[in-house]
């Protein structure tokens, strides 16, 4: 059974006294239903679980409630000898977005006070923003990811007190001994292969066997394409080409979507195709990293969505489409394959993983940084860089960014495959698995 840090999370919201809904939104396939109910059992007596496309594709019950008398009538036929109190009866509705209007019906639900309740949703980051009436309010939101490096350790035999020696080894800007560092760097890219996403780490767990891993993947990543075909007939052929586009957008050299791809059409804007970089975006399927030319904190002020890339988001689909069933190209560190776009790719889960928001710097000039990240602690900016392969300390952008009095950076990360953690002037050297800890570095603990 897989560990999941947001477990913990959903058990103290669910078991606290707060009067919010819990509603936990994510990607397809990230695990969200599993651990709901999961910690519902846990918690409650009753446990009330709708699937609300099943319920489309069948009687459409609740297709058409709009009170809260005719949602506890529905609800009885399914599940009257499960309808006790508040103390002991919990409803989960999952994959809520099939029927936009339960998610306004919340609020007055909740506030009558007769149940617990709980909702998720695949494809809810797009719900939440095209319904009018959400009770923004009245909901707790928690985003759900696959599964991240952490967590994939642990899944591989990894103990707690191991990451826990680790962490205190990235903070105290120490390298790990030979042994371990050869241990987390095996599984690491183990992880660029199998990724987090549940069924194909379970897989992989299961049988070692890189076609099966591939074929869990493989119809998670068709089934992506399937649910953008559900969305508006005018904008489905445009999400599904510029959901094609992501990994062969990686393996160029700018990384970044350019629009007149998209149809092959000269001239076409970036405003032409908002609608559907926001639904892969919302949907969880992909990553964005907006480019900012002015790295200021915060970030959020200076980013620019013309200038965007995106992500998968899981790595493992990613080396999936890449390189099918070769693991070579991976494991071999003597293959020619440049493993650049895959790094990127799994830095760019991890740290979306821990809350952070993705920017990259771009500037004519003088070159780009792969990632840049507010640190809340020290009101700055981290720009961090990802190297593949050897020529780990060949990084002109980020050395002139650094050298920018203007911009208050107080220093930047390198991470590489590179086993010793070292500083030079403002540059800090540390191996790629390090990215695990890198976003705690940028979490106020303030209390307010």
């Amino acid at each position: 059974m897989l560990y999941r840090k947001i477990e913990d999370v959903i058990y103290q919201r669910l078991s606290s006294d707060c009067d919010k809904v819990l509603v936990v939104t994510g990607a397809r396939q990230v695990g969200k239903s599993f651990i709901i109910r999961r910690v519902a059992e846990r918690l409650f007596k009753n446990v009330v679980e709708i699937n609300l496309i099943e319920d489309y594709e069948g009687e459409r019950l609740f297709e058409s409630v709009r009170r809260t008398e005719d949602f506890y009538l529905m609800l009885s036929t399914v599940a009257g000898n499960k309808m006790g109190t508040k103390k002991d009866t919990i409803v989960f509705l999952d994959e809520i977005q099939q029927y936009p209007h339960l998610l306004t019906l919340l609020k007055f639900l909740n506030s009558e006070g007769r149940f617990r309740y709980v909702v998720s949703g695949s494809l809810l980051g797009v719900s939440l923003k095209t319904t009018t009436s959400v009770p923004l309010g009245s909901i707790d939101v928690v985003k759900m990811y696959p599964l991240d490096f952490e967590e994939f350790l642990l899944a591989n035999g990894f103990s707690t007190g191991a990451i826990n020696t680790m962490r205190k080894s990235f903070l105290s800007r120490e390298s790990l001994d030979e042994n371990l560092h050869e241990r987390v760097m095996s599984l690491f890219k183990r992880y660029l292969l199998v990724g987090g996403l549940p069924e194909a780490v379970n897989a992989y767990l299961a049988s070692h066997n890189i076609m099966k891993v591939r074929d869990v993947q493989r119809d998670i990543h068709t089934l992506y394409a399937i649910d953008a075909s559900k969305y508006d007939e005018k904008e489905r052929l445009k999400i599904r080409r510029i959901y094609d586009l992501i990994p062969l957008n990686m393996e160029n050299k700018k990384k970044r979507l350019v629009f007149k791809d998209i149809e092959g059409k000269e001239g076409s804007r970036s405003d032409n195709y908002i609608e559907s970089v926001d639904y892969l975006i919302s949907s969880g399927i992909a990553l964005n990293v907006q480019a900012v030319s002015n790295p200021l904190f915060p970030l959020i002020e200076s980013g620019r969505k013309n200038l965007l890339k995106l992500y998968l988001n899981d790595v493992g689909l990613l080396t999936g489409v890449l390189y099918r069933n070769n693991v070579l190209p991976v494991l071999n560190t003597d293959c020619s394959v440049n493993l650049g776009s895959v790094y990127e790719c799994v830095v760019a889960t991890e740290l979306a993983a821990h809350d952070c928001s993705l920017f990259y710097y771009d500037n004519k000039t003088k070159g780009e940084v792969d990632y840049l990240v507010d640190d809340y602690s020290k009101l700055t900016v981290l720009p961090v860089e990802v190297k593949s392969g050897k020529d780990y300390t060949v990084h002109s952008a980020l050395t002139t960014l650094l050298s920018n009095a203007d911009y208050h950076i107080e220093e930047g990360v390198v991470l590489s495959n590179e086993r010793n953690v070292r500083v030079v002037g403002k540059v800090v050297y540390m191996p790629i698995y390090y990215v695990m800890f890198l976003a705690g570095e940028c979490v106020s603990e303030d209390n307010f």
